[in-house]
C-alpha cells in the first residue's frame, strides 16, 4: 500500500464527462490498495471567467474579496469530483484548503504556504476514504482569511500536502504525457523526458515551461518529494522528477554523460525596462533596484552597458513579468530627478528562450552551438543570462517560435513525429 497524492489540472476536469473520467482513475488507484489524496483545480477556464466577472464590477477589486471569489472555482471541482467518486462505490470527502490545514501568509493573490496541518485529511484516510482537496487556496493563521496562491497554486498545494503527509509520490496529472524537450504546441516532434532532476526542472519551470509550477518544484526539492507528471487522458508513464539519488538505475547505466541538454523552454510573459543615461558612479544601480524592489517586482535578467567615456553615462536594462511593468515604470518615473537618469523605455514585445541541461556545464561549445543556431535562423539576440545548467537569451516576441524550433533541432532534441500530444490544447 502506498500513500499517493494526485493533482488534476483544469483541463483534466473541464466538464462533467472529464470529471467522471478522472473519478474512474482515482477509484482504480484506491481499489489497487493505495491511500489517495486528490488536489483539484477549477474546471477549464473558470478562474479566468471569475476574474473577468470581477473586472466587470470594478477595475480594482479588493484583493481579499477577489481571493474569496476565485476560490469558488476549486470548490465546485472538489465537490463534483467527490460526488463522481462516491457514485462509483468509493467513499470520498471534499475539503477546502482551509479545512485541509493549508496555512499561508497574509499576501492575497500570491500567498505562500507556511505550514500544513492535515489532521482532517489523515482522519479521512484512516477511515478508508479518498480525500479531495481544493487547490490554489489556504487560510491565514492570524486573521483566518482565505488566500490564493497565484497561478500554478494547485501544483504547490499538492506537493505541500505530499510533504505534510509524507506521501510516497505526488502525481501531477495534466493534458500532456509528461515533460517534453519543448512546448508540444510549438514543436510537435518534441521528445518526452523520462526523468529530470529537481535542478533541471526548476530551471525549465523558471524559464517558462508550463507543465509544473516553479514554486511546486522548489517545495518538492526542499522536502524531497518525488513528482510524477502524467496525462489524465492516457496511460503513458510520464516524467519523473526527483533528486539525483532517486534517478532510475537504467538511466544511470545507459546515459552516464550522454544527456547534455534536457530541453528548450520559452516565456512570452516578460517585459523589458531600460533606464537610459544613468550616471556611471558607485551606488547608481543599487538605488535603481531598491526602488524596483519596493514595487514587489521579480527581476529576471539584468544588463548594464559599458559607459561612454565622454559622458560618464550608461544604460541599464532588466526584464520582469509584464504584469509588474506599469507599477515599476511609475515608481522609477517618480524618482527620475533624484536618480539623475535621462529617460525610461518599456518594451513588452520580447520573448525569452532558455536552453537547460545539467550536462552542459562539463561540455564546451554549447553556447557556440546555441548562438550559431539562432544566427542561421536570422534571429537577433538582445540579452544573455547564464547559470551552470542554463543559457537564456531575449529575442523579439514574433521570432520566439522560430527560435525554439531552430535550437531544438540544433541540439538533436527532435523525436518521432506525433510523440508530443496536447490532449486538451492547453499544455497544462
Amino acid at each position: 500500500m502506498a500513500l499517493v497524492v494526485q493533482k488534476y489540472g483544469g483541463s483534466s476536469v473541464g466538464d462533467a464527462r472529464s470529471v467522471k473520467r478522472v473519478a474512474k482513475r482515482i477509484a482504480e488507484a484506491k481499489r489497487a490498495g493505495n491511500d489517495v489524496v486528490v488536489v483539484v483545480s477549477a474546471m477549464g477556464d473558470t478562474t479566468d471567467e471569475l476574474l473577468d466577472l470581477a473586472q466587470q464590477i470594478t477595475p480594482l477589486p479588493p484583493k481579499r474579496e477577489l481571493d474569496i471569489l476565485l476560490t469558488a472555482g476549486e470548490r465546485i471541482s472538489m465537490s463534483l469530483l467527490a460526488m463522481a467518486i462516491t457514485n462509483l462505490g468509493v467513499k470520498a470527502k471534499s475539503y477546502t484548503g482551509q479545512q485541509a490545514g493549508l496555512i499561508t501568509d497574509a499576501v492575497h493573490g500570491r500567498a505562500r504556504i507556511v505550514d500544513v496541518v492535515p489532521h482532517r485529511i489523515r482522519e479521512t484516510l484512516n477511515k478508508g476514504q479518498v480525500a479531495i482537496v481544493a487547490g490554489f487556496q489556504g487560510v491565514t493563521q492570524s486573521t483566518n482569511d482565505v488566500t490564493t496562491l497565484g497561478r500554478g497554486g494547485s501544483d504547490t498545494t499538492a506537493v505541500a500536502l505530499a510533504a505534510g503527509l509524507d506521501a510516497d509520490v505526488c502525481e501531477i496529472y495534466t493534458d500532456v504525457d509528461g515533460v517534453f524537450t519543448a512546448d508540444p504546441r510549438i514543436v510537435p516532434n518534441a521528445r518526452k523526458i523520462e526523468w529530470a532532476s529537481y535542478e533541471e526542472m526548476l530551471e525549465l519551470a523558471a524559464c517558462g515551461a508550463k507543465v509544473l509550477a516553479l514554486r511546486s518544484v522548489e517545495y518538492a526539492r526542499r522536502y524531497n518529494v518525488p513528482i510524477h507528471v502524467r496525462s489524465s487522458f492516457s496511460a503513458h508513464d510520464g516524467t519523473r522528477v526527483s533528486s539525483e539519488d532517486m534517478k532510475p538505475q537504467k538511466l544511470k547505466e545507459s546515459t552516464m554523460e550522454a544527456a547534455i541538454i534536457s530541453g528548450v523552454a520559452h516565456d512570452r510573459s516578460e517585459s523589458k525596462i531600460t533606464v537610459v543615461d544613468v550616471p556611471d558612479v558607485p551606488g547608481s544601480a543599487s538605488r535603481i533596484f531598491e526602488v524596483v524592489a519596493r514595487t514587489g517586482a521579480n527581476i529576471d535578467m539584468i544588463v548594464q552597458n559599458v559607459s561612454a567615456a565622454s559622458t560618464g553615462l550608461t544604460d541599464i536594462s532588466f526584464t520582469l513579468p509584464g504584469s509588474d511593468g506599469p507599477a515599476t515604470m511609475a515608481a522609477l518615473t517618480a524618482v527620475q530627478a533624484e536618480l539623475g537618469f535621462d529617460s525610461l523605455q518599456f518594451d513588452d514585445q520580447i520573448g525569452k528562450l532558455s536552453l537547460v541541461g545539467a550536462g552542459m556545464k562539463s561540455h564546451p561549445g554549447v553556447s557556440a552551438r546555441l548562438f550559431a543556431a539562432l544566427r542561421d535562423a536570422g534571429i537577433n539576440i538582445e540579452m544573455i543570462s547564464t547559470s551552470e545548467i542554463r543559457i537564456s537569451v531575449v529575442t523579439r516576441a514574433d521570432s520566439l517560435d522560430d527560435a525554439v524550433r531552430a535550437v531544438h533541432t540544433a541540439f538533436g532534441l527532435d523525436g518521432a513525429d506525433g510523440e508530443a500530444v496536447v490532449y486538451a490544447g492547453t499544455g497544462r
